[in-house]
């Protein structure tokens, strides 16, 4: 498959449009996986998505495979269009704490809580405080490449995580008493 994905590639790379058909095919459910994390339903994921693969499509020539693989690059794109699109819809304010309050949450109760539950809380979050937690908690992203992405201070990510981490603990528990 990886060498069926390099020649697929490679004809979007020379402007086959058949090519490219196979590489949205292919590519549509990983992206859109990526859009719904920090989408807050499925339409504005699709919006996200259209965006990202016209950036793709517009920029595969400068795909290097050498340098990293396909989906680590997609994926880049699609987070990318991701923060666009919240940024154009959030108005992040400057918030600085110094120190996070950790709330717990009882893994009890989120044992008996559905991911799928969890994720809806998840999209239910302020937008800015919904990007910052999916960065952090999903992707990865340290506060300080948050703060980079998003026009941020590192004090206001952290801001934004650990009231993220209040609403959900909240939410989460009142979901299951």
């Amino acid at each position: 498959m990886e060498q069926d994905l390099s020649n697929i590639i490679t004809d979007c790379q020379q402007g086959i449009r058949k090519a490219q058909e196979q590489l949205y095919r292919h590519s549509y459910s990983f992206a859109m996986s990526i859009a719904l994390r920090y989408a807050i339903d499925e339409n504005e994921a699709a919006d996200i998505l259209s965006c990202a693969f016209v950036k793709m499509f517009r920029s595969i020539h400068t795909f290097d495979a050498s340098k990293g693989n396909f989906h680590g690059w997609l994926k880049k794109i699609v987070i990318n269009e991701s923060l666009d699109h919240v940024k154009q819809r959030s108005r992040f304010v400057s918030l600085e704490i110094d120190t996070v309050e950790e709330p717990s949450i009882n893994n009890g109760i989120i044992e008996k809580t559905d991911a799928a539950d969890i994720l809806k809380l998840i999209r239910r979050l302020p937008r800015a405080t919904h990007a910052v937690f999916v960065l952090y908690a999903i992707d990865g992203f340290s506060h300080k490449e948050i703060a980079a992405r998003l026009g941020i201070s590192e004090g206001t990510s952290k801001w934004h995580l650990s009231e993220g981490r209040k609403i959900l603990q909240q939410k989460i528990t009142a979901l299951t008493t």
